[in-house]
């Protein structure tokens, strides 16, 4: 059985984020480079929800929507 107390009440985005923000910068994911040989595209972005089986339909559709738009 699992030990549910062990886990923090809160996420820290900077324990996670730490790891991967300077990996993130020398990759330019931060950076604005249309390429004018490529299709322009908009994703809209629908508003958020607040249940929990909502939201994770969302999680799961906005993470596909980065992945779209990441190179």
């Amino acid at each position: 059985m699992a030990d549910f107390d062990a886990l923090p009440k809160h996420f820290d985005s900077t324990a996670v984020e730490g790891k991967w923000y300077e990996r993130w910068e020398r990759e330019g994911c931060f950076d604005s480079n249309p390429n004018p040989e490529g299709e322009n595209y908009s994703i809209l972005l629908p508003p958020p929800n607040v249940t929990g089986t909502l939201h994770m339909g969302h999680a799961f559709q906005h993470t596909l929507m980065d992945a779209l738009i990441c190179r």
